[in-house]
């Protein structure tokens, strides 16, 4: 069983790697974070203590969902039953009072029509005899009614509880047999009552509605006869009243009979209808229960298989976004919004969905009056974003662009480890790897310092080890960072005669924050005073200790001029990759880091890339940062042309349209025009970023900065033979003072001095800075026109000590004072028109007639200004020195007295050295 990091271990397990460290705690192994490496002793020992409680758990899962689901279905069901029967309820108690409120009606209606015909009481007594009669038939079939009504409930009951007997059964028969069949049987299996379900709560509703129409009918009938009776008598025909008052009494009855026999057969249709309805209604509830049943299997296997695919595909994300080193909160959290860094104000409203205009009214009270198409910084957005409750996530342009590859376990390979030297300037990293290859790489450096990142490859019988040496002076501590992050092991080079120096100190911090092991190499110990102990005693400061001090680093003693040990710090960084299990997979698209980038004069873009993953071929198209091309040749660090190069091979690649920057991610494209799509949208943001940095200065400003004197700009061109070499310059001037005196990079390219150069130093005032180039053409003829300085260098700190003596040269000089003399008053004269002079001893250093004179009393100056006069007897004298007596007359200063201190001195400008 091979080593595992603590995420993969944690999620085997279904565990965070938050918890998983916490047990580890327990169990008293040790690992820093998630990202820390477990051998096999401890993989064994956490699988022993973890997995009894993992199955535990896992059971006790699946006891607790299978619980809650069918408490959940019993719920439901509950809850469906005590809705229908207060839905039920709830009918019945309003067709109760609506039937009561019209049978009020109705009789309130025929006490009135009683009230109105006082006068012939005889005449109208059919009519209440027939309201009463039908009052008296309502309240029957209301009765009856009720009883059918009972008895359909019964009978529904034992329908359905028949139904549900069948629907179980058809569902135990589906389960055991594993398919659908019994769904037809069990559909049938309710079909089989004929009785009659209770009737619909509506329709009852309508057959009293239509009695109390027929009620209303026949009192308007009556009514209407009466009115005719009524008229009849007043005509004065008493025989035709009489028989219209016999034929009103003959004609009520029949017409009630016929009205009674109707209804009758109505509430038997009715009854019919809702029977129907409601057998057709069970049908359908036991059809769709049991195609539930039947169903449920497959619907939560389906449920599970989209619940597994949607937790592997969170953990994909949340791993992911731990390896770009994001909070995968924030980066699963679909509320979220990305905003890319450096987006104008219509950008970041556009991407928030709101009005610009109120991101510009919370910029203004801010105190930042910005346009819509200006950018805003970092932390303006996240504050504003804050301001109107959203969440954002400010996104790099390196993250933006950034390809995270999810290579599976069986495509992986083993691959070489790549090896970064790093330590202090003079401590014999490069002679170490001269050592190593045998090859004089020094000699061909500049005053033995090395000024390029280089790779090279060494092969220990079948194994290959890959090597970047890294410059050691501290201007070049951002290639050493870069170094640093595509490496896998670093060796550390001390000399054992010089001990830890102020790099080694910045080498460790850069790996222990890459977190890359470190191998010490103590190097010089054949020279005389060299005290490995010592180094060893050093470094156990910084957190590097040997592995026999019980430790976790690994010191090798070697001697690079001397060869001795250098097989044993190889097999000391084959061990240690061998405990990394370094693995790639070779079988995918290319993709890797720029380690430097050159402009050949015969080749063109020349760019050294290392492949991380996959394995890059003639003829593929390749992105690096702004640059893009299709590689026309591979070149190995001897020098061969090869046709592939795989995981962890330095290769140099010819093709490119123009110089990347080192330290830039490549990879490869499919199609050659998204790769230049990519690479212009790349150009063209590096364009606008540079031109927001560029502070445009009007003439009221400028002519503000010449009163104050506040600034000064020097304004450099710097061209090298390198990437690298331009931004080592470009930190170190970042590191100087520019308080008072600004340097400013005006432009900054890979190549020769040209014409063009010239020309721009000589319109922006500016001085050419060449590493490791010289003039081309007539630019030198020009330069020496238009009287453009230009410096040549090869070993980097020279360039910058010239520019930072150009730099104090700016500077405004100290204005200090000089003393130059003192003497003390012994006597006073009083001379006519004169005034006031003091007889004077010279006690220390030259008065001078020149001089500023301050009179002193009592420890307390007591006024500043000129002499007047200075004289011996009667002569007028330029200086008195020590010892000698003369007279001091002051200027616009009467009031001296024996015993001042007349204090001589000369305010002198002093060039500032810093």
């Amino acid at each position: 069983m091979a080593s595992m990091r603590v995420h993969e271990l944690a999620k085997e397990f279904d565990m965070s790697s938050a918890d998983l460290l916490d047990r580890l705690k327990d169990m008293k192994i040790p690992a820093k974070s998630h990202a820390s490496m477990l051998n096999e002793a401890y993989v064994d020992k956490i699988r022993k203590n973890l997995e009894p409680e993992i199955r535990a758990r896992a059971g006790a899962l699946a006891a607790e969902e299978a619980a809650a689901l069918a408490a959940e279905q019993e719920e439901a069901e509950r809850k469906r039953v005590e809705e229908e029967a207060a839905r039920k309820a709830a009918r019945e108690k309003e067709l109760a009072e609506r039937e009561a409120a019209r049978a009020q009606r109705v009789s309130a209606k025929a006490g009135e029509a009683a009230d109105e015909t006082p006068a012939a009481p005889r005449k109208a007594a059919p009519a209440p005899s027939a309201f009463a009669s039908l009052e008296q038939q309502i309240a029957s079939e209301k009765e009856r009614v009720e009883r059918e009504r009972e008895a359909a409930r019964a009978r529904a009951r034992a329908e359905k509880a028949a139904a549900e007997v069948a629907k179980k059964r058809a569902v135990e028969e589906a389960l055991r047999r594993g398919h659908k069949k019994p769904a037809k049987a069990t559909v049938s299996a309710p079909e089989a009552p004929k009785a009659a379900p209770a009737p619909v709560a509506a329709r009852p509703k309508a057959n009293f509605d239509s009695l109390l129409s027929q009620i209303e009918a026949e009192k308007q009938r009556m009514e209407a006869q009466k009115s005719a009776e009524a008229e009849a008598r007043r005509s004065g025909g008493r025989a035709g009243g009489k028989k219209g008052k016999k034929g009103t009494g003959h004609q009520v009855v029949p017409e009630l009979e016929v009205q009674q026999a109707a209804p009758e057969d109505r509430y038997a249709q009715m009854a019919v209808q809702a029977e129907k309805l409601q057998r057709d209604k069970v049908l359908a509830e036991a059809r769709a229960a049991v195609a539930a049943a039947t169903t449920h299997e497959g619907e939560g296997r389906r449920k599970k298989r989209k619940e597994k695919r949607e937790a592997e595909a969170r953990e994909r994300a949340e791993a992911e976004a731990i390896e770009r080193g994001l909070d995968p909160s924030l980066v699963l959290d679909d509320s979220v919004v990305e905003i890319p860094q450096g987006a104008t104000v219509a950008k970041f409203a556009e991407l928030l969905g709101v009005q610009p205009n109120d991101v510009i009214k919370r910029l203004f009270m801010l105190g930042q009056v910005l346009t819509l198409t200006q950018s805003m910084n970092d932390e303006t957005m996240e504050l504003i974003a804050d301001d109107m409750g959203r969440k954002v996530r400010v996104v790099s342009p390196e993250e933006e662009y950034a390809v995270v590859y999810n290579d599976s376990e069986a495509d992986l390979k083993p691959r070489p480890p790549v090896v970064t030297v790093m330590g202090h300037v003079d401590h014999g990293k490069t002679s170490l790897l001269d050592a190593i290859r045998d090859t004089g790489v020094v000699a061909s450096e500049a005053g033995g310092i090395t000024q390029h990142i280089g790779a090279s490859v060494v092969n220990i019988g079948d194994r290959q080890i890959t090597f970047i040496d890294t410059p050691g002076h501290e201007a070049f501590t951002a290639m050493r960072a870069r170094g640093a992050q595509v490496t896998d092991v670093i060796v550390l080079v001390v000399a054992a005669d010089d001990g830890v120096m102020p790099q080694t100190i910045e080498a460790i911090n850069h790996a222990k924050a890459a977190e890359v092991p470190i191998v010490v190499a103590v190097n010089k110990i054949d020279k005389p005073g060299a005290n490995p102990d010592r180094v060893r005693q050093e470094l156990t400061e910084y957190g590097v200790i040997p592995e026999e001090w019980g430790g976790s680093n690994m010191f090798v003693e070697v001697s690079a001029k001397k060869k001795l040990h250098i097989d044993d710090l190889l097999e000391t960084i084959i061990l240690q990759a061998d405990v990394l299990e370094l693995k790639a997979n070779p079988d995918a698209e290319a993709s890797g880091f720029v380690i430097e980038a050159n402009l050949d004069k015969g080749r063109g873009p020349v760019a050294t890339v290392l492949i991380q993953r996959g394995t890059l071929h003639t003829g593929d198209v390749v992105v690096a940062g702004t640059s893009y091309g299709r590689v026309r040749a591979l070149v190995n660090p001897r020098g061969e042309h090869v046709a592939e190069a795989r995981p962890a091979d330095p290769v140099e690649i010819l093709g490119l349209n123009s110089v990347p920057t080192a330290g830039d991610e490549f990879r490869v494209f499919e199609d050659e025009r998204d790769a230049r799509k990519l690479a212009e949208e790349r150009a063209l943001r590096a364009r606008l970023a540079a031109q927001e940095t560029k502070s445009h200065m009007s003439l009221d400003d400028l002519f503000s900065r010449i009163e104050e004197g506040k600034q000064t700009d020097l304004n450099l061109i710097v061209k090298a033979d390198v990437q690298g070499s331009i931004e080592a310059l470009r930190d170190a001037f970042d590191k100087m003072d520019q308080s008072e005196v600004r340097i400013n990079i005006v432009h900054s390219a890979v190549g020769g001095i040209t014409e063009t150069d010239v020309t721009l130093a000589a319109a922006s005032d500016a001085i050419i800075i060449g590493f490791n180039v010289r003039p081309t053409g007539k630019s030198r003829v020009q330069a020496e026109k238009e009287k453009v300085d230009i410096r040549l260098y090869r070993v980097i700190y020279q360039a910058i000590e010239d520019i930072n003596a150009a730099r104090v040269g700016l500077l405004s000089p100290d204005i200090v004072e000089v003393d130059t003399g003192i003497a003390e008053v012994r006597e006073t004269f009083k001379v006519p028109k004169v005034g006031t002079i003091a007889g004077c001893y010279i006690i220390e250093g030259e008065i001078n007639r020149d001089d500023k004179v301050r009179i002193v009393r009592d420890g307390t100056v007591i006024f500043e200004g000129h002499m007047a006069s200075l004289r011996r007897f009667k002569d007028d004298v330029k200086s008195v020195k020590q010892g000698y007596e003369c007279g001091i007359g002051i200027e616009k200063f009467q009031d001296l007295k024996v015993g001042d201190t007349i204090e001589g001195y000369q305010v002198k400008e002093v060039e500032r050295t810093e």
